[in-house]
């Protein structure tokens, strides 16, 4: 449940510390991708994790969230998010994900990532429409549009390409919780009329959940991971967007 009521406008200086934070995980996720291989464990990830964003000053965002231990959340085929990372092996044919968010100077960022550990061209289109997805619906983070347009231009891209939005699960809002308002579904609901008008200095964790399937999930025996309820491939990518006066801003994906 999201605990604000409205949209958090950043200040100058709030904005300023998410930028940092941002270039901070954005370092931490490329080192994460990097050592995602075969005969690695999901646990490696972790630990790797946490000790990148213990180098990087910040805290683990992930740990800050009641019940919760991990500072990531790693998930392997079906399984969409919220995945412990345990002792899985990664094997030659996974696509896994990875979800991390780091607290910094107050505020969090939040960014995740799939990879495939294969060759087939089937499978790189699907991660390739989802990048695309995200790519589009960050486009639409501009002031005095609506979360409906992020959420229309990424479900327009799946559908185009055959694949279903996981309408279970949304993006959210960002700062110093790690998740506010508003909710940013990766699908359509209701008219645009009624949807939050994004303000400028909004801070937007934009997110892209797909399947293969219906886009049904389901929760998993561990209490935490959420997988598709059909068994098919599932992806997630997200970056940390501000809503910045000339354009969208990405904060976690700097090179």
């Amino acid at each position: 449940m999201l605990k604000n009521k409205k949209i958090n406008v950043k200040s100058k200086a709030e904005i300023e510390k998410m930028i940092e934070g941002g270039k901070k995980l954005a370092r931490i996720k490329r080192e994460l991708r990097k050592n995602v291989k075969e005969g690695v464990r999901a646990s490696e990830i972790e630990n790797l994790a946490n000790k990148l964003i213990e180098k990087e000053g910040g805290k683990p965002s992930f740990k800050m969230v009641e019940g919760y231990e991990w500072a990531t959340c790693v998930n392997v085929n079906d399984g969409v998010v919220h995945g412990i990372p345990g002792d899985i092996v990664f094997k030659k044919g996974d696509i896994v994900s990875v979800d991390s968010g780091m607290f910094f100077k107050g505020f969090h960022t939040d960014t995740s990532f799939t990879v495939f550990l294969g060759t087939d061209s089937q499978t790189e289109e699907f991660l390739s429409v989802g990048k695309l997805a995200l790519k589009k619906g960050i486009s639409k983070a501009q002031s005095g549009l609506k979360v409906y347009d992020i959420s229309e231009a990424i479900e327009a891209v799946l559908k185009k390409h055959g694949l279903s939005p996981v309408r279970a699960l949304v993006g959210h809002g960002i700062g110093k919780e790690l998740h506010e308002e508003p909710q940013i579904p990766c699908f359509t609901s209701g008219k645009r009329a009624s949807s939050p008008t994004l303000p400028e200095n909004a801070a937007l964790a934009i997110e892209v959940m797909y399947s293969k399937g219906g886009g049904n999930v389901k929760l998993a025996s561990d209490g935490w991971t959420i997988v598709t309820s059909d068994g098919t491939i599932s992806a997630l990518f997200e970056e940390t967007v501000l809503v910045a006066k000339n354009g969208p801003l990405v904060l976690t994906n700097w090179v």
